[in-house]
């Protein structure tokens, strides 16, 4: 599975995209479509038409690396988002690529210590 650390800021588009796009066809749309930057690190999730199934890509440094998972047994609760795209909390992101409601994941708010001990 693939975790984010909570640095990596994740983008969510709200519309379906055709599950037939490649790494190429993904990066054009989060240029065109969602206004961002496809090569700046952040990962960029999409769905099917059903909610049974998602894609990401990323920039890991060195190429596009893009994955693909179908949920078996159900569909995930997807986000409703308004102007395309939403960013979205690495815990939360967790919750919806497992399949689970990522509405009831409340994220940690914990300050950094200031020195250690």
């Amino acid at each position: 599975m693939i975790t984010p650390s909570y640095k990596v800021r994740i983008f969510v588009a709200s519309d379906p995209v055709d599950f037939r796009k490649g790494h190429d066809g993904l990066a054009a749309l989060v240029q065109s479509h969602l206004r961002q930057m496809p090569f700046d690190g952040s990962v960029y999730v999409f769905r099917a038409k059903r909610a049974d199934r998602l894609k990401l890509i990323y920039w890991d440094g060195s190429g596009l690396v893009m994955a693909y998972k179908r949920l078996e047994d159900n569909s995930s609760t997807w986000p409703t988002i308004k102007n395309g795209v939403m960013r979205l909390e690495p815990a939360r992101f967790d919750a919806l690529f497992a399949g689970l409601d990522w509405r009831r994941v409340q994220p940690l708010k914990v300050a950094a210590p200031a020195a250690a001990e």
